[in-house]
């Protein structure tokens, strides 16, 4: 009694049951738009509703005019969506996106406890609601854009280019014969989610008329918001005695079962899943993956689940493949069914899907055009075997989904002994079904036999390259011995006697003699025009008594600045830099009276340079090595501040496998290739 007269009753109202719209009123709420931006000022172009399902769609327009629209959009939006023709078909008529369309759902499947309530002069009339729904876009017309561009794809690539088996022009049609449908098969028809697509899409739209919040129609249907007569008669619901009262404000909670989600009915969320016993999430989970590692089963399985568990009962609804798990044929097509393509019994489809399956255990790819003409089903049939497992790749097949799992194989070996044994007696059967040939029992490679995937990353190509090399390891070390024993015995020989040492001539013949004359009469004694008193006459590079002298000092000038410069010349380069400094030489000088290739070879050598014959590096992987030492009146003019710096000629013979190297050098070096 304290309490009660601590909260005493300031007020009592009066409550009323309107009825005039009953089954009627629907609440509309929008979740994607905060409620300070309403849709009352925005203009209403169509809206529609399907009884039935409680489904509704409004028409809204776009304000163009809108500094925020960005009007380039519109357009490419609307060019998509129409194209360039306008029609009474055509989403954008004005070829700009000037509207877009919301679609509703069902915020709650169960509103009997709802009513909209208008308190009016100490009265408060409520109204049941008849339903609550959600508007958000709707994106329909992104799906219309993409279909007319796939459309455009397909016309333009004239077929399937998803693969490389192209299709014959011949194709097999099956006749299918309709048979009784069995009270199951109605069941499971009845409870698919094509099934309630289609009888959704049965129910027609029922157009109405939009009027706004301030329209006179507007004012007068919201009167029926109150109740139309205040007599008992009226509102006889509202008549009860306070225990009845409270127990239809707050009935006792009972766990419905018909609140559950709209889904299709092989659909479970993991809570549901999880309630079920173990060998029947392994089934559903397999039954809609189809393709599996261990590992990912036992994640989505949760924690504390045995794995010794989950491998007995995994092995009764699938089989390994490459050390992955794979639907078996006969839960995906159990008896009394058939194919929805063309009508083949589940037998034969267990049978042919079983062929697949059997190839990738022996192989990463499959070809199509094989497995339809073992298996003689339909392309449609093959393509869905195919696709269960595989993935298509452009002029190569299909390849296997997922790659080799060797952590299971290792872990598991006796698991893969006992499912090698059962694919040995699938391969038995197919053997008698198919009379498979030779080739289709013989692996393509190795790899493939072993089940090792082909695909090698970059990682395992380096650690192979790795092996490689370790096994060559000894087999090079001695020839690299070998041929630097025989340098070093070179070099000892060269070092006792300089005269000893063979210089590879290249004959005069086999190439012609360096032109360095700037015209035809040069040699006659003509330079640029002009005669030359003490010019004398020149042959095959063979220059008069008088002028020798003068042209070698010239010729060992340039040889001498030229090794400075450069290290590592081939006679072709020096040859090239020597026209190059002809170039650069006035008029008349003394080198114009001709250079022959034997002329510069024995400067080179009398300027200090050693021939060495070295083996051909394109015909051998063998590192080579090559160490002297001595001293020459030419290493003491050079700049010897880089330590150790090798001046080398080289040349390749043209019909020889070796090269020819020319070096001059003041301290020990060592050149490797």
């Amino acid at each position: 009694m304290a309490n009660e007269e601590d909260d005493p009753i300031i007020q009592e109202i009066d409550v009323f049951l309107a009825r005039s719209l009953l089954e009627k009123l629907y609440l509309f709420q929008y979740p994607i738009r905060p409620a300070s931006m309403t849709y009352d000022d925005v203009t209403h172009l169509s809206a529609k509703i399907k009884p039935k399902q409680q489904k509704v769609e409004l028409e809204m327009a776009i304000d163009t005019l809108n500094p925020n629209y960005c009007r380039s959009k519109g357009e490419q939006i609307a060019l998509n969506v129409d194209g360039t023709c306008t029609d009474e078909t055509s989403t954008y008529s004005s070829k700009l996106m000037d509207k877009q369309t919301f679609c509703s759902s069902q915020a709650a499947s169960n509103v009997s406890r709802y009513a909209a309530a208008v308190y009016k002069k100490g009265e408060l009339h409520l109204t049941p609601l008849h339903g609550i729904l959600q508007l958000r876009p709707s994106f329909t017309y992104l799906d219309k854009a993409d279909a007319k561009h796939r459309e455009r794809e397909a016309a333009n690539e004239g077929g399937d280019s998803s693969q490389d088996e192209a299709e014959d022009d011949v194709k097999q049609i099956t006749v299918r014969f309709s048979r009784p449908e069995t009270e199951q098969a109605r069941q499971r028809r009845v409870q698919s989610y094509e099934f309630l697509q289609k009888r959704q899409a049965e129910e027609h739209w029922v157009h109405l008329h939009y009027y706004g919040l301030k329209d006179s129609r507007s004012e007068h249907e919201r009167q029926y918001l109150f109740s139309q007569g205040h007599g008992l008669a009226e509102n006889t619901e509202l008549i009860k005695s306070p225990s009845e009262y409270l127990m239809m404000l707050m009935p006792p909670s009972v766990e419905e079962e018909s609140d559950k989600p709209m889904a299709p009915s092989n659909v479970l969320s993991m809570a549901q899943l999880r309630t079920l016993p173990l060998a029947d999430q392994i089934k559903i989970l397999m039954k809609n993956v189809k393709v599996m590692p261990f590992a990912n089963l036992m994640s989505l399985l949760g924690s504390g689940t045995d794995s010794t568990a989950v491998l007995r009962c995994i092995q009764q609804v699938a089989m390994l493949v490459q050390g992955n798990w794979v639907v078996k044929s006969d839960v995906l097509y159990p008896k009394d069914t058939s194919s929805p393509h063309s009508g083949v019994p589940a037998e034969v489809l267990c049978r042919g899907r079983d062929f697949v399956m059997w190839k990738f255990t022996r192989d990463r790819w499959v070809v199509r055009k094989e497995v339809a003409a073992v298996t003689k089903l339909c392309p449609e049939d093959v393509k869905d075997f195919l696709e269960h497992m595989s993935v298509a790749r452009i002029n190569k097949g299909w390849e296997f989904m997922l790659p080799y799992d060797e952590d299971f194989v290792k872990k598991h070996p006796d698991i893969v002994q006992r499912q090698h044994m059962l694919w040995m007696g699938i391969q038995a059967k197919l053997e008698k079904v198919y009379n498979l040939l030779k080739e289709h029992l013989t692996p393509k490679n190795q790899e493939a036999q072993s089940g090792h995937p082909l695909l090698v990353s970059g990682e395992q190509r380096v650690n192979m390259a790795k092996a490689k090399v370790k096994q060559n390891y000894g087999q090079l070390e001695k020839e690299f011995q070998k041929q630097k024993a025989e340098m070093k015995s070179n070099d000892t020989l060269a070092k006792m006697d300089v005269s000893n040492i063979r210089i590879k001539e290249e004959p005069v013949s086999d190439e012609e003699p360096m032109d360095t004359s700037a015209y035809e009469g040069m040699n006659n004694g003509i330079v640029n025009g002009l005669h030359r008193e003490d010019s004398m006459d020149s042959l095959n590079g063979h220059l008069p008594g008088g002028c020798i002298d003068r042209v070698a000092q010239e010729l060992k000038a340039f040889v001498s600045s030229t090794f400075k410069k450069q290290f590592v010349l081939t006679l072709s380069e020096l040859k090239r830099l020597f026209n190059l400094h002809l170039a650069s030489l006035p008029p008349g000088h003394t080198l114009f009276s001709g250079i022959s290739d034997k002329m510069l070879q024995d400067m080179v050598l009398d300027t200090g340079c050693k021939q060495i014959l070295v083996p051909d590096l394109r015909q051998s992987q063998i590192p080579i090595s090559f160490s002297w030492s001595f001293t020459s009146s030419f290493s003491q003019d050079r700049d010897t501040t880089g330590g150790g710096n090798v001046a080398l000629i080289a040349w390749e013979q043209q019909c020889t496998p070796s090269r020819l190297l020319w070096e001059v050098s003041s301290t020990d070096c060592c050149f490797t290739r």
